[in-house]
């Protein structure tokens, strides 16, 4: 116990002595621009991270944190939603998926309304358990909604390679997987206003730190960091310290996590599984090309959309909800004229506000 309370009290000096030196350093870099920085923390996970912390306030008064298109399910598209959606209504199938995605409003309806209408859904905490409904399930038509980017994929992978070794023919995969290096590309192409950018540590644990050098390119320093209060501090200072120095490049601050070459094994997997899409929709970003994974022509027996005939109305959003916005650091949640009122947890109008790694949920549970 006495071990555990050192540790703490470590901790919690560490922190204080690192956001001291991280405000100092903020307000100089202030007093120099004339205006506060504005930074872009890339995941979902990061955002909730700095608002649950209380970090993103505590420098509020010297750094803009803007959300960046790093929650999965944020940037899927309506149209893919509404797809999805719609295989809960097929007769015989059973729709498993994360449970992030059971509240997420389509155009029309949602996974938790589709099961009070009698489809069936199924939440796992792991791919591999849709692999074993399936198997235990032959007369029932199983599919998995595979939402993520490159962390998810290599699990997603090795369950499609199951199936494949118990040669199921009632297991599919609905692939709405994709690829934050070209997301990033097409963001860095458009006028943004920032002056950094905090990576996202869990996807830099496949691509490695080396996986996003091409931000360099584009002339904006950015940090890998994790997601504990003293790696979101340090990531922070890391990068300050790169814009005070007028410093262009990747540090690596999560490397006892994050090496350079990241996973290999991982990468393999998704070599092994996946083909690139020529073109991919994003939730406020729109056609990227070449940013999502569908399945090998070897494993095509495996994919939904080739399989099921899906067909939904055109997609219908409320004008009003800025989702996208969000989502590529133009607006902040406040800013929304349904935040709060018409959008809550319990009422969403956007995938922002009720995704676990939404920005929108971030602001009104924490800031």
């Amino acid at each position: 116990m006495n071990n555990q309370l050192d540790q703490q009290n470590i901790s919690h000096k560490l922190n204080q002595s690192l956001l001291q030196r991280l405000e100092r350093l903020g307000r100089q870099l202030v007093e120099e621009k004339g205006r506060k920085l504005v930074l872009m923390e890339v995941c979902g996970t990061h955002t909730v991270a700095y608002a649950r912390t209380g970090i993103a306030d505590l420098i509020s008064d010297y750094i803009d944190l803007r959300s960046g298109p790093g929650c999965p399910i944020c940037v899927t598209h309506q149209k893919d939603l509404d797809m999805v959606f719609s295989l809960a209504g097929l007769e015989n199938t059973l729709i498993v998926t994360f449970g992030d995605l059971l509240r997420v409003p389509g155009s029309y309806t949602t996974l938790e309304q589709e099961i009070a209408r009698g489809g069936r859904v199924q939440i796992c905490y792991s791919p591999q358990e849709a692999v074993e409904t399936a198997a235990q399930n032959p007369a029932t038509k199983v599919v998995f909604i595979a939402i993520g980017f490159e962390t998810t994929a290599p699990a997603i992978a090795a369950a499609i390679k199951l199936a494949a070794h118990q040669q199921l023919t009632n297991f599919w995969v609905y692939p709405i997987l994709k690829r934050v290096p070209p997301a990033l590309k097409a963001l860095l192409l458009s006028p943004i206003g920032l002056d950094g950018f905090i990576l996202p540590g869990h996807v830099a644990t496949v691509l490695g730190s080396k996986g996003f050098n091409f931000m360099k390119n584009h002339g904006y320093p950015s940090v890998v960091t994790g997601f504990d209060s003293l790696d979101l501090l340090w990531g922070l200072y890391n990068l300050l310290k790169m814009i005070e120095e007028n410093r262009v490049d990747v540090s690596n601050a999560y490397s006892h996590v994050v090496k350079e070459e990241g996973n290999r094994q991982a990468r393999l997997l998704i070599e092994e599984c996946y083909a690139i899409e020529p073109v991919t929709r994003w939730r406020g970003l729109g056609l990227i090309p070449e940013s999502g994974y569908t399945l090998q022509p070897a494993y095509s027996k495996f994919n939904a959309c080739l399989h099921f005939a899906m067909d939904v109305p055109d997609t219908s959003t409320d004008p009003r909800c800025i989702c996208g916005p969000v989502i590529t650091g133009q607006s902040n949640p406040h800013q929304c004229p349904l935040f709060g009122r018409h959008c809550t947890p319990s009422t969403p109008v956007g995938p922002c506000m009720v995704s676990p790694e939404g920005a929108c949920g971030a602001y009104y549970y924490y800031r």
